[in-house]
Parts: C-alpha cells; sequence; structure tokens
C-alpha cells in the first residue's frame, strides 16, 4: 500500500469515527494538506446569513501525527461552536485559512492588516485605513518584530512590552504606539497584564508647541506670489474651507461652478474623515480668490496607485517650493480660529473639519493669542446692546468689523 493509500485509508477511519461521534465534520485531504468540511458561520464579509457548508484549512500536513491534530482541531472546533465561541479571525491567516496561534508574528501581522484593510473598506473609508497602516501602525509592527527576533527569549506579551518602552517617554510616538500594539494585541487574543494605556504619559494638545498662526491680511497676500494658478487654486482653497491638503483634490466643487451664493464645497468620503459639507470663511474670498474656477493642478490621486498621504507631502512640497512664509495646515489652522471670531458653534465648526468637537476646543482654542482674544471681545460686544446697572443704558459700535482685502 503506497504512503497516500495509507493515509487514505486512514483518513477513512478517522471519519467514520467523528460521523460516530456526531461531531459535524468530516476531514479532507487536499494534495499534501489537511482540511475540514462541515458547518460554519459565516465569514466576515460573507453576504450569508446563516451557517453554511464550509471548508476550513488546518495547515497541516497529510501524515499519521498530521491527521491526529486534525482530529483533535474538529474536537476544538465542534466545542467552540456549542459554547458560541468561534471566531474566523483564529483561523484567517490572509494567506489561505490557518490558526492565528499557529503562526509567526509576521504572518498574524499580515493577518491583521488584511483583516483592518477589510473592514475599513467595509465601512467604506479605505484609504483612509491604509494612511493609518502604513504611518500609525506598521512602524511600530516593524520594530516589534525587530525586536522579538533579537531577543528570541521573550514571549510575544514580553516583547510588545519591549517595544512599547523604546520608544520615547511622554511623547506622541509612545502614544502611537500603545494604540497600535493594543490593537495587535486585541486581534490575536492575547491578554495584557497591564494596560499600554498606562505608557502613555502626560502626552496630549497641551504640551504641543503653540503656533504663531498667519493673519489674514498676510494670507490674502501670499496667495499672489504664487505663479501657478493650479496651486494658487489648491491655497485659496484650503484657506477658505480650512481643508486638509489632501481633502482639495477630492471636493464636489459643483455648488460653487454653478455660482450659488452660499458656496458650499462636499469633501467626499475618500477622504481621512469621511463625507461632509464645508462654508466658507471669509465668504468674499470666494470672489477674490476667484475659486468659480476650477484649476486643480494635475497629479495622481488615482488611491490605487498613491496614499491620501502623499497627495498631502505633495502640497507641502509645493508650498516649499515657493517659499512661502507658513506650512498648509496653518491655513486650516487659521481657518479655525476664523470660525471662532464669527460666533459659529464649536459643534458646527468641528463637523466641517470632519472631526469631533473634543479635538476642536483641545487644539485650536489653545492657540487663541491676545490679539485673537481681544477681536473676538469687540465682535461680542459689537453685536449687542448692554446696560450696566446703575448706569443706564449704553450701545456698544455700529456693527461687526469688516476684514480689508490686502493686496500684495
Amino acid at each position: 500500500m503506497t504512503d497516500v493509500a495509507a493515509i487514505d485509508d486512514r483518513l477513512l477511519q478517522l471519519n467514520q469515527r467523528l460521523k460516530a461521534a456526531q461531531m459535524g465534520f468530516q476531514i479532507e485531504r487536499r494534495g499534501q494538506k489537511l482540511s475540514l468540511r462541515g458547518l460554519l458561520p459565516p465569514r466576515p464579509g460573507s453576504l450569508r446569513l446563516k451557517p453554511s457548508q464550509q471548508r476550513l484549512s488546518l495547515g497541516l500536513p497529510a501524515t499519521p501525527a498530521g491527521l491526529k491534530q486534525a482530529e483533535q482541531a474538529v474536537k476544538v472546533l465542534a466545542a467552540q461552536l456549542i459554547q458560541n465561541t468561534f471566531d474566523w479571525r483564529n483561523y484567517d491567516s490572509g494567506m489561505g485559512w490557518g490558526r492565528l496561534d499557529q503562526m509567526g508574528l509576521s504572518q498574524q501581522i499580515q493577518a491583521f492588516a488584511q483583516d483592518f484593510l477589510a473592514e475599513a473598506s467595509r465601512v467604506q473609508q479605505p484609504a483612509s485605513a491604509k494612511t493609518t497602516w502604513e504611518k500609525a501602525y506598521a512602524p511600530y509592527y516593524r520594530k516589534l518584530e525587530a525586536i522579538a527576533q533579537a531577543n528570541p527569549q521573550l514571549s510575544l506579551v514580553e516583547a510588545i512590552y519591549a517595544t512599547v518602552r523604546a520608544t520615547e517617554d511622554n511623547s506622541r510616538s509612545r502614544q502611537v504606539c500603545c494604540t497600535a500594539l493594543s490593537a495587535l494585541a486585541t486581534f490575536l487574543h492575547i491578554e495584557l497584564p497591564t494596560d499600554l494605556k498606562i505608557f502613555w504619559g502626560s502626552y496630549g494638545a497641551s504640551q504641543t508647541q503653540a503656533r504663531t498662526l498667519p493673519s489674514d491680511e498676510l494670507i490674502a497676500a501670499t496667495w499672489e506670489q504664487i505663479p501657478n494658478v493650479g496651486w494658487q487654486f489648491v491655497y485659496a482653497v484650503m484657506a477658505t474651507y480650512g481643508l486638509r491638503n489632501h481633502e482639495v483634490f477630492f471636493c464636489d466643487y459643483s455648488a460653487l461652478l454653478q455660482g450659488k451664493p452660499e458656496a458650499v464645497i462636499r469633501v467626499l468620503n475618500t477622504t481621512k474623515t469621511g463625507t461632509h459639507d464645508v462654508w466658507p470663511f471669509y465668504p468674499d474670498w470666494v470672489e477674490h480668490f476667484n475659486l468659480r474656477s476650477l484649476q486643480l493642478p494635475t497629479i495622481q490621486t488615482d488611491l490605487t496607485q498613491t496614499t491620501l498621504q502623499r497627495i498631502g507631502q505633495r502640497v507641502t512640497s509645493q508650498f516649499r517650493r515657493y517659499e512661502l512664509p507658513f506650512s498648509p495646515y496653518n491655513l486650516r489652522h487659521a481657518w479655525a480660529v476664523r470660525t471662532i471670531h464669527f460666533g459659529l458653534p464649536d459643534t458646527v465648526a468641528a463637523r466641517m473639519m470632519g472631526h469631533s468637537v473634543a479635538v476642536h476646543t483641545r487644539t485650536y482654542h489653545q492657540w487663541l493669542t491676545h490679539r485673537d482674544q481681544q477681536q473676538a471681545v469687540e465682535t461680542a460686544l459689537n453685536r449687542s446692546q448692554f446696560a450696566a446697572p446703575g448706569v443706564g443704558s449704553r450701545e456698544w459700535g455700529a456693527g461687526r468689523r469688516e476684514w480689508q482685502t490686502v493686496k500684495g
């Protein structure tokens, strides 16, 4: 009897035992590997709503030892289904089907990447997820792999803590590292004895260096220094609508181009934070900057060929090329502070900027300078009439201070 025939004979006997025990699964030999077939819940992303007959690769060799392991795997799987603890992520390797706890660290990270990006596709923000993975997660997973490889005596949990300690105390990198490694541990069903948030330290927006934002007059004058009309348009849209670098290239400008007086633009769902509408502040800048004439420069925006981050970097590099006196994000930050002067509610401004109210107030209110506060006070007083107790009626101001265009 050949080796293959002997294995098939043993496999037949094994399946007879599984059937007698009413396990609900059969083992199959597919080439030199073993898999099982039985009634399983829908896989992640499946359109099925009920369990169905499915095949699951065990990643085990078609050998006598592999058959013994396969029989034990069926018993474990059957118990998980009875206890309602079965989770497809324990078997998703991203390279076929196999157990997460039987993979090396590199394969586990690869499995997590597939799950992370697939989940993002289901919520319709794949571009943002790709940028998050590449910039926020992947660098710390590479660091984790390097530490684990250099210190094979460490368990994965110990390597995770070592990776966290390798980052600077009370830093943004420490915080992002903790977030990335916590996400990986959750995916792998690893229980960390100490929550990684304990290691975040005192880093926060209050520790960031205050920015000196350009005045509105400087913003208007700088626009005229840009020699290329396409990049003039990018600059002006960011200044007028407070957009992120990459968002300029992913907007619906139809209301603007149709001449509608409110001049609202819609940031599309392919961006970092999804669809949201934005109004101009100042409205006068729409005409001053000639924004009703769409003049976007030609760059690569196909997100199968590039990323939102690379598009944003292209904008930053153009600002440097033209030697502009401030960064692109200063235009966004100046827009945020400007809405405070206009008295726009934080909830509305935060929605237009595509982030939470907590982020909005924590980030932008700390940048209000004495000049900004004085302007806000004057605006508030000019809007109202006050009668101080015992003094009589007094009217403040003649209306809102108007911004004057400065030509360079």
